[in-house]
């Protein structure tokens, strides 16, 4: 789709302005924030614990690291990187896919496992703080359903 002659395009209110800057800052804001609070307690940071979750919630604990990646957010650059430092921490390992020889999956291992287990709370913990804690009295489930017409899974 092209982008319409900007002559043409009706100017964001005021009401809609405020939330696109609202959003951005959340974006932005919230990662290194639960980011923060993981690395205070324990050798994985917020993105990383998401990795370790979605491999934990999938078939066999694996994915491909592409499919990882979208699920993440990321590049596959940028989750190639996550995933090696969790490799070293020995939280996953990598495997070549038997039946494509350019594709990789992400492995969850036992000790992935645990200190995804071990996590957790601190994870939680941070979320409630910095989300839920400021979200009293509003529809959560009207929420997740206006930004799931922004980002369907």
């Amino acid at each position: 789709m092209r982008m319409t002659d900007a002559t043409t395009i009706e100017p964001l209110n005021r009401d809609e302005e405020a939330f696109l800057r609202a959003l951005g800052r959340v974006m932005a804001l919230l990662p290194r924030t639960v980011d923060a609070d993981m690395l205070e307690e324990h050798p994985i940071s917020g993105t990383e614990y998401r990795v370790l979750m979605h491999l934990s919630e999938a078939p066999d604990n694996h994915m491909r690291m592409s499919e990882l990646a979208n699920m993440c957010g990321l590049s596959l650059s940028g989750m190639t990187r996550v995933v090696n430092r969790l490799q070293s921490q020995s939280f996953v390992v990598r495997e070549k896919c038997s039946d494509d020889g350019r594709a990789w999956f992400a492995v969850l291992t036992a000790a992935g496992l645990a200190q995804l287990k071990e996590a957790w709370p601190t994870n939680l913990a941070s979320v409630r703080r910095h989300v839920f804690s400021r979200l009293e009295g509003c529809d959560i489930a009207a929420a997740a359903e206006v930004l799931e017409r922004i980002a369907p899974e």
